[in-house]
């Protein structure tokens, strides 16, 4: 045994555990306490395998020397132990040169078994795609590019991505998490196949909303990648210390999870993480880390997009809302309810239906408002309209025309018909108590729509309608000549 080995880390207790368990590989084994140490040493003679243990390492401070390790050793062997939960360090150190890794902690006998294959296989020790798992992968932009294109308003775009992600060779189940407006995650779509098709996260994770307070989600993958927004692996499912969590996943055929972070790249940009769990532990090539990259950042233009249509759609319904209710009262106002009359007089005529039309005001509503005062006759006006709108029917329309003036529009509705809606809406109004004032009464007017009767002639017809019934003596109803 004539093999050199180097391992590098910052921790003392590591360096002595790699050394007791790995050390008996080499005739000869340096441990390095950092990048630079470890430059020094390789400047007297280069190692057969370069062994780096990322664990307390930080990106933002150590990538640039630690990227310089791997780009010195111009392909020859390097095997990177890197945390399950930050291994974001992966696709940042391959830019540098190839590595075979392993996630940590890892249990010395497969921590032997690692080194051995990178000191048997000197030039190739380094996971790396061929042609088919290359075709796999730009199969699975286009499917990811096809979600973000799909309109189709029945399946929502997560759960197209997770399609999407769930046809890549190897994957059992994925899943898209978001964080919701109050700051929580949510499970937003999961779909899985073959004997994970029955897998529910929520079951899994104990919990199926508000995930961030999970009790695994120090473990998930998919948890910690949304919560901490690092690329999270694990390779062999006991690595979390969650035993049950192992179990689970193990029964649905899952011998790997990845938890791949949706980038926050800029105000009101979606945050969460897309959860896949796969078949086999075996590493991904440096390819897969880049697509799955990619896809990430393509989900979220698409989640982004999605969101902000959904923005311009509440905000349309809010303007339409705004421009056709009457604020007060929450019924049609006075232009809605005119396009709403025309329409249902063309109606009338097309199908040879009768309509009838209502018309009442508050009697003497303003002596409630020089009496008791403007807010007072702002209530009555609203508890009014809550009567009546409790005892219309549903296709009925209640419009708002004016002051304390309202019209019903009553499609499929002959003069008789409204004549006895209109007394049930005198006498529900003169029962209701109105805060304030006690009680009040309306006056009705009621017609029905005549052979070749405009919608403005209708209109006048009833009104004249009320007035005679506020002549009569109020709190009656009267219906109109033809």
């Amino acid at each position: 045994m004539s093999q050199q080995g180097m391992y590098v880390s910052p921790m003392a207790q590591r360096r002595a555990g790699f050394d007791q368990a790995c050390g008996p590989l080499f005739a000869r084994l340096d441990l390095a306490d950092s990048a630079d140490a470890a430059a020094a040493l390789m400047a007297g003679s280069a190692p057969d395998l370069l062994v780096i243990d990322l664990e307390r390492f930080e990106p933002g401070i150590d990538l640039q020397a630690l990227g310089g390790l791997l780009a010195r050793r111009a392909g020859a062997p390097v095997l990177l132990l890197c945390p399950f939960a930050n291994a974001r360090w992966l696709p940042l150190l391959h830019a540098f040169g190839p590595a075979a890794y392993a996630i940590t902690p890892i249990e010395p006998a497969r921590l032997q078994d690692a080194v051995r294959r990178c000191l048997a296989s000197p030039s190739g020790c380094a996971p790396a795609a061929d042609a088919d798992a290359l075709r796999a992968l730009l199969a699975l932009r286009t499917r990811v590019q096809a979600a973000l294109d799909d309109t189709d308003e029945e399946q929502g775009l997560a759960e197209r991505l997770s399609q999407a992600f769930l046809a890549w060779p190897g994957v059992l189940h994925a899943a898209v998490f978001r964080l919701a407006g109050d700051a929580d995650l949510q499970l937003d779509a999961e779909q899985g196949r073959g004997p994970a098709v029955g897998l529910r996260l929520g079951t899994l994770l104990q919990r199926s909303e508000r995930l961030l307070q999970a009790p695994l989600r120090h473990a998930f993958p998919g948890l910690l990648a949304a919560a901490t927004g690092e690329l999270a692996i694990l390779d062999t499912l006991e690595q979390a210390g969650e035993p049950a969590l192992a179990e689970g996943l193990r029964a649905h055929g899952v011998a790997q999870a990845l938890g791949i972070p949706l980038p926050a790249d800029g105000p009101g940009a979606p945050r969460g993480a897309l959860s896949l769990l796969l078949d086999s532990a075996a590493p991904l090539a440096p390819e897969a880390f880049d697509t799955l990259r990619d896809c990430a950042a393509m989900a979220v233009l698409g989640l982004r997009m999605s969101d902000m249509n959904l923005e311009s759609e509440q905000l349309l319904a809010r303007l339409t809302y705004v421009s056709t209710m009457d604020a007060l009262t929450g019924v049609a106002n006075r232009r809605h309810g005119e396009e709403l009359l025309e329409r249902e007089v063309r109606r009338a005529r097309r199908y040879r239906t009768p309509l009838a039309l209502l018309s009442f005001d508050i009697d003497r509503f303003k002596a409630i408002n020089d009496g008791y005062g403007h807010p007072v006759g702002d209530v009555a006006l609203r508890t009014v309209a809550d009567c009546v709108r409790a005892v219309m029917r549903s296709s009925d329309v209640l419009v708002r025309s004016g002051g304390e003036e309202f019209h019903v529009i009553a499609p499929h509705t002959s003069a008789i018909e409204g004549l006895k809606m209109a007394e049930k809406i005198r006498h529900a109004v003169e029962q209701t108590a109105v805060p304030g004032c006690d009680h009040v009464t309306v006056s009705l007017g009621v017609a029905q729509l005549g052979e070749q009767e405009s919608a403005d002639s209708l209109v006048q017809r009833v009104d004249a309608a009320m007035a005679r019934a506020k002549r009569a003596g109020r709190n009656c109803v009267e219906l109109a000549m033809q």
